[in-house]
């Protein structure tokens, strides 16, 4: 019986070392051309519109962006459901239009229970609310200090957040964090003049529509993260539409958004920074008569690009004692929140430490 238990515990060790190195192997496709894409046979043929043709290699893909005028079918949605991948969508100008989001592999009767729970208990969404406010202002605050230590002018901004900051532990409603997480971006949003080079005058930010460089690159490389942090909830058990943060609504996964709080000033602030000082981008990135709504599909492409490194970047985790990607940060906090909500262990988001 000893002898059987452990032969069995070896096997699902070995399933789900597999397992991890499949997803390890699997990349994201990128498709800026017109064309269809289709099923054949067992893998995803692109036809161009000139008349060329690419081959996906199914077992290589973790999800599709689709960036050109794409035309698909219902098989090959059927042939994306059956392998769990995620299509995601932009129009002509690089906005983003919706996922398709195969249905969940991984469920939980249980789980999907205390999902709604912890929402609808005030006492127990609170918790999660402040700890998601909490981490992001942490690498608020941390970012700053990275610009500070390197000479920038920030010690008055960094003084008032840490003000704001102090109110997240007595908030007593969801909303009061919501104003609380709104003051601290205002007042970081209003450093990054001094942490920028560009001579961009960046005042608030705007979103519907952006209405400078900066807002333009905030709003894609947010929806770019959103996107990324969805495809990996979808790898787990949570239900991406019940958020303890942000208001759970219709059409939309809210639990990416308020995952994705967390990971912002690591991945989007952090490369918008890089970018911009880098001249990487700069005004003749953008369409000049959209007024700099609309990026060049170069520039996209050069933010794609950048974006995918900074994501394959790792750190050495303090907790597994092992490298560890910035994509898969972003797992890792999912199944934090799942033994949170499983009453297994506390939440605690994820804080820069470097």
């Amino acid at each position: 019986m000893l002898i059987m238990s452990y032969v069995l515990f070896r096997l699902h060790l070995l399933k789900y070392w597999l397992l991890k190195e499949e997803l390890l192997l699997k990349r994201t496709y990128y498709i800026f051309n017109n064309g269809e894409l289709k099923r054949k046979d067992n893998t995803i043929e692109f036809y161009l519109e000139d008349g060329g043709r690419r081959t996906i290699p199914i077992e290589q893909v973790r999800d599709i962006y689709c960036f050109g005028q794409i035309n698909i079918n219902s098989a090959l949605i059927s042939f994306l459901a059956s392998r769990h991948i995620a299509l995601h969508w932009f129009n002509y100008y690089g906005y983003y239009s919706g996922t398709f989001y195969p249905r969940e592999y991984l469920v939980s009767g249980k789980l999907l229970v205390k999902q709604v729970e912890h929402y609808t208990n005030p006492d127990k969404r609170i918790i999660l609310a402040k700890a998601f406010v909490d981490g992001a202002s942490a690498n608020i605050y941390r970012n700053l200090r990275y610009y500070k230590n390197r000479g920038k002018d920030l010690s008055d901004v960094m003084d008032e957040i840490d003000y704001f900051r102090n109110q997240i532990n007595v908030a007593d409603k969801v909303e009061s964090l919501m104003g609380l997480e709104g003051n601290i971006r205002k007042v970081y949003y209003s450093a990054w003049n001094e942490i920028i080079n560009q001579d961009i005058q960046f005042e608030k930010r705007v979103k519907r529509p952006p209405d400078n460089m900066i807002n333009s690159l905030i709003s894609f490389l947010n929806t770019m993260l959103y996107t990324k942090t969805l495809s990996e909830i979808y790898n787990t058990q949570l239900n991406p539409t019940i958020s303890y943060l942000h208001e759970p609504g219709t059409s939309r996964f809210s639990l990416s958004l308020d995952i994705s709080e967390i990971f912002k000033p690591l991945i989007v602030d952090r490369l918008i920074f890089s970018l911009l000082n880098k001249n990487q981008i700069n005004e003749y990135s953008f369409h000049k008569e959209t007024e700099f709504l609309q990026l060049k599909e170069s520039a996209i492409k050069t933010i794609i690009a950048e974006l995918d490194l900074r994501l394959k970047q790792t750190i050495g985790h303090r907790e597994l004692k092992r490298s560890v990607s910035y994509l898969r940060l972003i797992r890792l906090e999912a199944y934090k929140l799942v033994k949170h909500l499983l009453g297994e262990k506390m939440y605690e988001p994820f804080k820069i430490w470097w």
